[in-house]
C-alpha cells in the first residue's frame, strides 16, 4: 500500500488545528497502520496572498472573501508540502477542495469531511459574503473533484446526503464514519471510575452540560430557557459551561461558567467536570457534527441535542441519550427531563449502561471503519 498521509487546511499534527480533530484522527490512524502521517501545512503564511487576492475580488465583484476557497490558496497551501508528483502517494483529505482538481495521477485522494462547502455557505451562512458567481465556481470545483476520487467518507449521514443530492455523486463511493472523541485515551486509562451524579436536590442542582467557545450557535440562550422550565417543574438546575468567555455570557441565576479547560493539560479536572453532568447538551443553530457529544459519550454521560445539520449522526441510539425534533420548546425538553429521572435508579441503570459502551466513541473505533472503507 502506498503511505497515506492526513492532510487538512492547516497543520495535521497540531492539536490546536480544526478543533484537534486532525490531531487525534492521525494519534489513531498511526497506532492501527492507517496513516504513515499528517501533513503540517501552514496557511498563515499566505496571509498576504490572501490580502491581494481579496482586493482584486472586490474590485472585480464587489465583495470580498473566499481566498481559502480558491485554487491560488488550495495550490500554493499543498505547495508547502513539497509533495513529489511522479511518486505513487496517497492522501486522506479533510478539506472538499484540497489538493485541488487536477492532482499528478500517481496520488490517489480520498476524502474525509464534515460538512460539503455547500452546507458551509447555506447552514453556516458563509456564502452571503461572497459574489454568487465565485461560489458556484467553488461548487464546480468540489463537484469534480468528488468524481475524480474512489472514496468520500463523511462523519455525519447529514453531509453524505448533500454529496449525493448536491453533487450528484454515485451513492456507492460515498460512506459515513462518525468521528470519535477527541480525548486522550492513555490519560483517561489511568483516571479513577467516577461516581454519577447525585439525584437533583437544592444543595446539589441538576447539570446540564455546554460545550463549546459559540455560546449563541451552540444553543445556550435555550438552555436558560429549558433551566427555567425545569425549576418551574420543581427541579434545581444549573448550566455548566465550558469554552465560552464568561465575560461575554448573560447574567442568569442557573448559569455557572468555567471558561476554557484545557483538556489535554488539565484532563482529570475536564473529565470530572463532565461525568458531574446529568447531561451534555447541543442544541446548535447549525452543526456539522457535534465531537463534544462524542465526548460525552465516550465518558459515559447521556446527551439531549435536536436533529440538526449532522447533530444526529453523533447519537446512533436512544442508549445514547434523547434526540428532539428541530428546535423544540423548552416545556417538552424539561418534560422529558422529569420523567427519564424518575425513579432516578432508573437513570442510573441507563447511565451505567451507556459507560460499558465507551470503544464505540473512539477515534480508534472510527479508525477501523476507515480502514474497512479504504483499504
Amino acid at each position: 500500500m502506498n503511505p497515506r498521509h492526513l492532510l487538512c487546511c492547516g497543520d495535521a499534527t497540531d492539536l490546536a488545528t480544526w478543533s484537534n480533530i486532525p490531531y487525534f484522527l492521525l494519534q489513531a490512524g498511526l497506532s492501527q497502520g492507517l496513516l504513515q502521517g499528517g501533513l503540517k501545512l501552514q496557511p498563515q503564511q499566505l496571509r498576504r496572498r490572501g490580502r491581494l487576492w481579496n482586493l482584486r475580488q472586490l474590485f472585480s465583484t464587489g465583495k470580498v472573501g473566499g481566498y481559502q476557497y480558491s485554487p491560488g490558496f488550495t495550490r500554493a497551501l499543498l505547495a508547502q508540502a513539497q509533495l513529489p508528483a511522479d511518486h505513487p502517494l496517497a492522501l486522506l483529505s479533510h478539506f472538499p477542495l484540497l489538493p485541488a482538481w487536477p492532482w499528478p495521477s500517481a496520488w490517489r485522494v480520498d476524502f474525509y469531511i464534515d460538512a460539503t462547502t455547500r452546507q458551509v455557505f447555506n447552514d453556516y451562512g458563509s456564502g452571503e459574503r461572497l459574489a454568487p458567481g465565485y461560489c458556484s465556481q467553488v461548487l464546480e470545483r468540489e463537484r469534480l473533484a468528488y468524481q475524480q476520487v474512489p472514496v468520500i467518507v463523511c462523519m455525519a449521514q447529514w453531509a453524505a446526503d448533500s454529496v449525493i443530492g448536491d453533487y450528484g455523486i454515485d451513492p456507492s463511493k460515498v460512506h459515513v464514519v462518525p468521528g470519535g472523541a477527541n480525548l486522550d485515551e492513555a490519560q483517561l486509562a489511568q483516571l479513577a471510575q467516577a461516581a454519577p451524579p447525585p439525584p437533583p436536590s437544592p444543595q446539589q442542582p441538576l447539570r446540564l452540560g455546554f460545550l463549546g467557545k459559540e455560546w449563541q450557535r451552540k444553543g445556550g440562550p435555550f438552555l436558560l430557557e429549558l433551566a427555567d422550565a425545569l425549576q418551574q417543574r420543581g427541579i434545581p438546575t444549573v448550566i455548566r459551561a465550558i469554552g465560552p468567555d464568561p465575560a461575554a455570557l448573560p447574567a442568569h441565576p442557573a448559569l455557572q461558567p468555567l471558561g476554557f479547560i484545557n483538556k489535554q493539560t488539565d484532563t482529570a479536572r475536564f473529565v470530572a467536570e463532565l461525568q458531574s453532568w446529568h447531561f451534555g447538551t447541543l442544541f446548535s443553530e447549525a452543526e456539522a457534527f457535534g465531537i463534544s457529544n462524542r465526548e460525552c459519550l465516550r465518558l459515559g454521560v447521556p446527551v439531549l441535542a435536536h436533529a440538526v445539520g449532522g447533530i444526529p449522526s453523533t447519537l446512533p441510539d436512544a442508549g445514547c441519550g434523547q434526540l428532539f425534533a428541530p428546535h423544540p420548546g423548552a416545556a417538552e425538553v424539561a418534560d422529558w427531563i422529569a420523567a427519564r429521572l424518575t425513579p432516578y435508579e432508573g437513570y442510573l441503570a441507563w447511565r451505567a449502561a451507556l459507560a460499558l459502551r465507551w470503544r464505540e466513541f473512539t477515534w480508534a473505533a472510527a479508525v477501523e471503519q476507515l480502514a474497512g472503507i479504504l483499504g
